[in-house]
This record gives structure tokens, sequence and C-alpha cells, in this order.
């Protein structure tokens, strides 16, 4: 069988999706959701003109020239002056405290003398220090646009135009099934032919990340009928996405395959040209999409940022497509063979630079490499040897959104 190309399979991967449904959250629950349909101001902000400092409320046509007015009240905010300011009046103001009817002008505490109810002023422009009505924005104005993910500012703009609840995307869930007889799950008892479980993990906190929610099915043993008892739980669940990780090679106890045809999966591709992660599966069944992972740690996670990364994305209607950086090799690397590859590497900026330098040692098992690395050097098939120096594309692990 003939590996399937990264980008082939990722297309595939992606090939007829479409966004969650909308649903409504409180915006104080928002963060970080994406807002399913644009948004237009419910109100004016500010509603009326309000003072941008401390000082004194007055008919710009008084202060033309210096000038001496009677003190006759204060406007505070949320305690606006009722009354209406006459030629030679004043009103004391705070910041944000709306203007009085006839005021057009502030002038500033700093700048004033005071006897009793007696102000004496500077002259000053007409305007100075007047917020107007609608500064800020106006009600009817698109402040907001679908897709948008919602920043802290954002979800401050949305409550300032007027929004308790939220329209944004449904978090795609996806379960997450790790298998094999060797795995125990942290704080178990471990056999002495067992390791510890950890894809499930940092799988589960990528996706999370990227917005997505996770449900954990656990640990299923190299046991077709006990890997199929697992999955049907996803099947019949809410799950948008099936994930597996192990089980998907060629070995005598890789069922994942297997069980997922009895299942009624439809297997898009298995097998990709890619180091690390070549046993990586795809199929389809009843609208719900299956990811076979890899069982090695790196090649695990690593197929998650390439893959399951982008397919979040475009289940939450943002732009799936990736965001490479450029930098320059901070060693020699050898020529590239048939298979794209995704090196660990560590980033560091020199001379204005991003260089990236990757670890002399790349086995697929090592996770703590993993863990030290920020960035992926990213090689296409057959690509010559390169020198240090030379300039390369680099994937961060963590998505930037």
């Amino acid at each position: 069988m003939s590996l399937l190309a990264v980008e082939d399979a990722l297309q595939r991967i992606l090939e007829g999706i479409r966004p969650t449904e909308t649903e409504s959250v409180p915006v104080a629950q928002a963060d970080g959701r994406v807002l399913a349909e644009p948004l237009a101001a419910t109100r004016t902000q500010p509603p009326w003109a309000t003072s941008a400092m401390d000082g004194y409320a007055v008919r710009g046509a008084d202060v033309a020239e210096a000038a001496t007015l009677n003190l006759i009240g204060q406007s505070a905010a949320g305690h606006r002056f009722e009354g209406e300011l006459k030629p030679g009046e004043t009103v004391r103001i705070f910041t944000g405290a709306p203007l009085p009817a006839g005021a057009d002008t502030i002038v500033i505490q700093e700048n004033v003398g005071v006897d009793g109810d007696l102000i004496t002023m500077p002259a000053t422009e007409t305007g100075r220090f007047v917020r107007p009505l609608g500064l800020d924005f106006t009600q009817g104005d698109e402040l907001l646009r679908e897709a948008e993910i919602l920043s802290s500012v954002r979800i401050a703009l949305a409550a300032a135009m007027g929004y308790s609840q939220l329209p944004v995307r449904r978090k795609p869930v996806f379960a997450v099934l790790s298998t094999g007889d060797e795995l125990v799950l942290p704080g178990e008892k471990i056999g002495p032919d067992q390791i510890i479980a950890s894809n499930n993990f940092g799988v589960a906190a990528l996706l999370r990340a990227q917005g997505g929610a996770s449900v954990d099915l656990g640990i299923a043993p190299d046991d077709p009928d006990a890997i199929a008892a697992k999955l049907r739980i996803a099947m019949d669940g809410g799950a948008d996405v099936l994930v597996t990780t192990g089980g998907a090679s060629v070995g005598d106890h890789d069922y994942v395959q297997d069980v997922l045809t009895s299942l009624g999966v439809e297997i898009g591709f298995w097998k990709i040209a890619m180091r690390p992660g070549k046993p990586l599966m795809f199929g389809r069944c009843g609208g719900k999409i299956f990811i076979g992972l890899p069982g090695n740690p790196v090649s695990a996670l690593v197929c998650a940022r390439v893959f399951l990364v982008p397919l979040v994305r475009a289940l939450l209607g943002l732009d799936a497509a990736e965001t490479y950086e450029d930098a320059i090799l901070g060693a020699d690397l050898p020529a590239n063979d048939q298979r794209q590859d995704y090196l660990r590497a560590t980033l560091a900026r020199e001379n204005g630079k991003l260089v990236a330098t990757p670890f002399s040692r790349q086995d697929s098992s090592m996770l703590a490499t993993l863990g030290q690395s920020d960035a992926l050097i990213v090689r296409p098939p057959h690509a010559p040897a390169a020198s240090s120096g030379m300039p390369c594309k680099v994937l961060r692990m963590q998505a930037i959104t």
C-alpha cells in the first residue's frame, strides 16, 4: 500500500466538515468560545455626553476668556445633575458623569480657583475633555464578527454592547480511547511488563486548549470485544469524533482496524507518509469521524497536533489552515526520505532571527524530548541535506489562535 501524503490526508479528514450547531452561553462563561454569528450593539456607548476628567462643566461661550462662574450643583457617575446650565453658571463634575443640559466643555479641577461657590477659570477651548454621545459605538454597529474567538476584551465589548447571553459554537466532543495490555493509569499498580498511559491525557489537553471537549473512555486491553464495547459507548453517545491511541498498526495484537470495520466504520485511509506517525487511520460512520492515532507517545501527540487541531478548528467554524513560521536551522540535517518529517526542536532568537535547533535524537518513544520542544521543524519528502543557517519552516506544538 502506498503512503498518503500529509496534505492529502488532512484534506480528506476536513472534507465536508460543517461547524457544530449554535448554543447560547452566559457572557461570564464565554471566554475562549467561538462566536457563531455577528453581533451588533444594542445600545449607544456612551449613551450621553460625559466628562473625561474631574473638573467643572461649563458653557464654552462663558470661558472663551478667563471668567468667574457661580457653582450651582454637581454631577457624578450614576447621579447626574438634573437642571440646566445657564449663562454664568457651572457644575462640579466627575469623570464619567453626564454633562448637564447646556454644558459643552469641561475645565479640569487643577486649573481653577475656588472661593466658596465662586469658581475662577482660565480661558478654555470649547469642547475640551468632553466625550460625546456615541464616541465608542452607536446602536446597530456590528462590532463582533462570526467565528471570532471570544477573548477577555471581546467579552467585555459584548457585555458593553448589551449582551448577557452569547451565541457560540457548541464545543465538538472527542471521545478518546487508549488501547493496549501494557497500559495502566497514573497511580495504579504497575505490572512487570506495563507502562503508564499518557497519550489520552496529552491528546485531551491539546483538544481542550483548542476549544474542543473530551471524553475519556479509559483503557481497553488488546481484546477485540473490549475495544468494540468501548467504541460502541462513544458511537451511541454524543461524541463527534472517536479517537483511539495504539492498536492501529499491523501487529498480531493490533485489532482497532478490524473492530472498526465490524462496527460499520468505512476506513478512508491507513498509513501516511509522515514521521513520526506513519500508522494513522481515518474513517467515517454515520456522520461520526474516527481517527486512529499511533501508540508511541510522540507519534500520537504530533499526529494530534497536525490532524486533530485543524479538525477542531473546522468544527468550530474557524480557519483550519496551519500557521507555519519561518526560521533558520541551528544544526545540520541529512537528506530526507519519502516521508514528511516533523523534528522536535527548540527555538531561540539570534540577531533578530528565529533559530530552530533539532534534538539529536528523534525516537518516537521519547516524550521527554517533546516536552522540551518549542516547535516542530517540518521537512517535506525528499528534502535535500540542509546546513545550519539555512531557512526552514516550523510548526508550534501549541497552535496559535
